[in-house]
């Protein structure tokens, strides 16, 4: 059985000292590919090494997120953007978006930076991979003016109402993004879930974060990720093979990676 990790953060320095340990794990798990979303300039060479120490298996994306977006913001994205044309292989933009849970003082900031990054993905035709945390209606405002374009994606760590997942699924290059947050007791995603047809679904771990029941409350790494199709698959009703298969070709193809 073939997993993929489309979100994994395994280059920050919680896996400085087991990370080739973490990576046999995750290939022990079955775990094919996993695709590694950029936090800052400062995490973009340490994403790059891991990524060139394990080529054909870690792949880098290449984005500013929103929590680190700030009123420096623009030397920030002009660095990047440097980086884009570079020549230097990115499989999409990210981990770009919108998180209002813990600031709102940038707010106007990040919906710059947002509408400048995903402007980056359509003219180079990569997908991007969005985050949004308590944000949905300013995401979805910002989406209406690509209706029609090339964008694609992923909202990544979904956990929003069905309406939200229906608002999302009317563009149709976007994919939703599920990890450990859906093994939790109080999640309303096994409710919502099952409106999500499997083709618009792919699987995460947000490596170290949102490590799924029963590892809750530890480093989550990818080799985590079987518990989080196990449920996922028992909400469909479908064998975990099944749904392994069907969210792993998802996943590859928009990242337009082959085995």
């Amino acid at each position: 059985m073939k997993l993929v990790d489309s979100h994994s953060h395994l280059f920050l320095e919680e896996f400085a000292a087991d990370l080739p340990e973490v990576i046999g794990r995750a290939r022990q798990a079955g775990v094919s590919h996993i695709f590694m979303p950029n936090i800052d300039n400062t995490t973009l060479e340490p994403l790059l090494q891991v990524c060139s120490a394990y080529p054909g298996y870690c792949f880098p994306m290449l984005g500013l997120h929103p929590t680190s977006v700030d009123a420096s913001y623009r030397r920030e994205l002009e660095a990047m953007s440097r980086w884009l044309r570079s020549g230097q292989q990115f499989v999409a933009i990210g981990e770009i978006g919108l998180d209002l849970y813990w600031d709102k003082t940038f707010l106007n900031e990040q919906l710059d930076a947002f509408d400048t990054q995903l402007q980056w993905a359509v003219d180079s035709g990569l997908p991007a991979v969005i985050h949004c945390r308590e944000a949905f209606p300013y995401i979805y405002k910002v989406l209406q003016n690509y209706r029609g374009t090339t964008l694609r994606g992923i909202l990544h760590s979904f956990t929003g109402t069905a309406e939200e997942a229906a608002r999302l699924l009317e563009f149709p290059g976007f994919l939703i993004g599920i990890n450990g947050v859906v093994t939790f007791k109080n999640s309303a995603l096994p409710q919502v879930l099952p409106d999500i047809p499997l083709d618009r679904l792919v699987l995460e771990t947000d490596s170290p974060y949102l490590a799924p029941v029963p590892r809750r409350g530890r480093r989550n790494e990818s080799s985590f990720l079987p518990y989080t199709l196990q449920k996922v698959a028992d909400i469909y009703g479908e064998p975990a093979e099944k749904v392994a298969r069907i969210t792993a070709e998802n996943a590859l193809k928009l990242f337009g990676t082959h085995d």
